[in-house]
């Protein structure tokens, strides 16, 4: 698997970057950047879906804070895995875009997970009052989880393996939702 992803990240990294997505993908990676966005989702979802809505929040916040510490705390802490930018090997073969690199384990990357998560709460939550504009979350997710290879502090096995069990946490978390809560009708 080392091979190939080596091989992979050089050429995200290398061949299929611009000055363009240089310069608007790191930013992409930033929480700030989308606040605009959650603010919107916090607004549009409380002000239709009622006491619902703000048991969706709270379900938003489950999702984030259980997907997060699934990979931060348990399988980074179990799979250490060195990042790329601290790779002695493919580190100097890459160009950096933020300012600094992590010490934390690469795998599983946490935005990936914690953003494909959110990404499948959102779509199975909203889909029956979005309809196929839902789908639009997951391309949210994919662009962040993108971005962390393309600014080289993620292999690409490490965002793939987030982004699945970030879709399994955010199922999970959908379901129960939809068990204890129910469907969101604008009230």
């Amino acid at each position: 698997m080392q091979p190939f992803d080596s091989w992979l990240i050089t050429h995200i990294n290398q061949d299929w970057g611009n000055s363009f997505l240089d310069t608007v993908l790191p930013f992409m990676r930033e929480t700030l950047f989308w606040i605009p966005l959650y603010l919107f989702l916090l607004l549009f979802v409380t002000g239709n879906f009622g006491i619902k809505g703000w048991w969706w929040v709270m379900g938003v916040i489950l999702c984030a804070a259980l997907s997060d510490l699934i990979s931060s705390q348990f399988i980074k802490q179990t799979i250490l895995r060195t990042r790329p930018c601290r790779d002695e090997i493919v580190g100097p073969q890459l160009r950096f875009f933020i300012n600094y690199c992590p010490r934390s384990s690469s795998f599983t990357s946490s935005h990936a997970t914690t953003h494909f998560a959110q990404a499948m709460f959102f779509f199975t939550t909203l889909r029956p009052v979005m309809g196929k504009w839902a789908s639009l979350f997951f391309v949210w997710a994919f662009i962040i989880a993108y971005t962390q290879v393309y600014v080289g502090v993620h292999y690409p096995f490490d965002v793939f393996c987030g982004a699945l069990l970030g879709c399994g946490i955010g199922f999970m978390l959908s379901k129960l939702f939809h068990k204890r809560i129910g469907m969101l009708t604008v009230s």
